[in-house]
């Protein structure tokens, strides 16, 4: 998934990770991208954009101490994503993908007014691609509670065509099943059966993974969904909406990698709260082991 060369790790006494020797690439175009989550979820947004914009860096910030964002009011989800922005702007990145479908709801407008660069939520993008995806304006969303409860999808939706109808259901337990691993075999399976009996009753012909663990579960989702209604049910992934939507706006902006930008630690990776419980369930995420790459500890 990742290429480029081995970063060269530095350890404090205390067996925290210090930083990372990252060569610096000339140009402003080959600064980092930033990412960040609340938690671990993100990282599939993180994996989708380096499979699609492979000559791209990027900075990954998950908020572990404080996870998670969508049981928070909106006045302390916004105080977190403040400070999420604020230090990623310090590693001198040139654009913020919001990987937190919470954050994108709330904190948008007020990150892009806070920080000199474009940033980018995920909602808007998995809304546009799931607008696309439906011939019929049956629109379902599957995410979590405060997703939901927020009317983000709804609201994005309708901006870009009001035709379209949107069933928006909570799906809880699909988050610690991916945490878990949990993403195959017959619990997920009757799992994904409650949610989507309804949204099947609804009649909708495209579904929206609104949630950045959900991805984990695509293939059990897609299996129960073929069960339910055919093949006629599409499943669009949000993660991978926004990262072309992201590959669209480097290149209207022109602030595309060099080709060559890849030679240099493609990823690194910083958290809030026990870097060592996070590689295992992180790896999962990635689809890499996180062992392999900089991990680092901090403060917000």
């Amino acid at each position: 998934m990742f290429h480029g060369a081995e970063p060269r790790p530095r350890w404090s006494v205390a067996g925290r990770w210090t930083g990372c020797y990252c060569p610096r690439v000339a140009g402003s175009n080959a600064r980092p991208i930033g990412v960040f989550d609340s938690g671990l979820g993100g990282l599939t947004v993180a994996r989708a954009i380096a499979a699609r914009l492979p000559s791209e860096r990027i900075v990954y910030l998950g908020d572990t101490a404080r996870v998670p964002y969508g049981t928070r009011s909106a006045e302390t989800v916004l105080r977190y994503a403040q400070a999420c922005g604020a230090r990623l702007a310090e590693r001198d990145i040139k654009l913020l993908v919001v990987a937190c479908n919470t954050v994108s709801a709330v904190a948008l407008d007020t990150l892009r007014v806070q920080l000199d660069v474009p940033v980018l939520g995920v909602v808007t993008p998995g809304a546009r691609a799931g607008v696309a995806a439906s011939r019929a304006g049956r629109l379902g969303v599957l995410a979590t509670a405060g997703t939901i409860a927020s009317g983000a999808y709804p609201r994005a939706v309708a901006s870009l065509d009001s035709r379209v109808e949107v069933f928006a259901r909570p799906a809880p337990l699909f988050v610690p099943l991916a945490e878990e691993g949990w993403v195959d075999g017959e619990v997920p399976r009757l799992v994904a059966r409650r949610y989507l009996a309804p949204l099947v009753e609804d009649g909708v012909d495209a579904l929206v993974l609104g949630c950045t663990h959900y991805p984990l579960l695509a293939p059990v989702i897609a299996e129960v969904a073929a069960e339910l209604v055919g093949p006629a049910l599409r499943i669009v992934d949000s993660a991978e909406a926004t990262a072309e939507e992201l590959a669209g706006l480097l290149d209207a902006r022109g602030l595309s990698a060099p080709a060559d930008a890849s030679r240099v630690a493609p990823l690194s990776i910083l958290v809030t709260d026990r870097p060592a419980d996070f590689a295992s369930p992180a790896s999962r995420f990635l689809g890499q082991p996180v062992e392999t790459l900089p991990v680092e500890q901090i403060d917000l």
